[in-house]
């Protein structure tokens, strides 16, 4: 019983860590990666680390406009935020 318990846990770790699924389209529908960058930097964003994640999102590191730490995972067609995680 318990290598079973031990074996579902193990299993199911990665996906308790990843990250949403942001979009289906094709690469080829996907916004320019510097030019997201720049628009997100107009608004005020300072990125620390960009990358594209397993899900399929552009997803950042860095403060916002009120200085306040952040992770976001963006829709890379559409550039709309998925999720948003405010650190401070």
């Amino acid at each position: 019983m318990r290598k079973i318990l031990l074996l579902s846990l193990v299993l199911a770790s990665p996906l308790a860590l990843a990250g949403p699924q942001c979009t289906t389209a094709e690469r080829s529908q996907w916004q320019d990666q510097k030019a997201f960058q720049d628009q997100l930097k107009a608004q005020g964003y300072q990125i620390s680390k960009f990358k594209v994640t397993d899900g399929n999102c552009y997803e950042i590191y860095g403060f916002d406009k009120d200085q306040r730490k952040v992770e976001i995972y963006h829709d890379p067609v559409t550039g709309k935020a998925v999720k948003t995680e405010i650190k401070g």
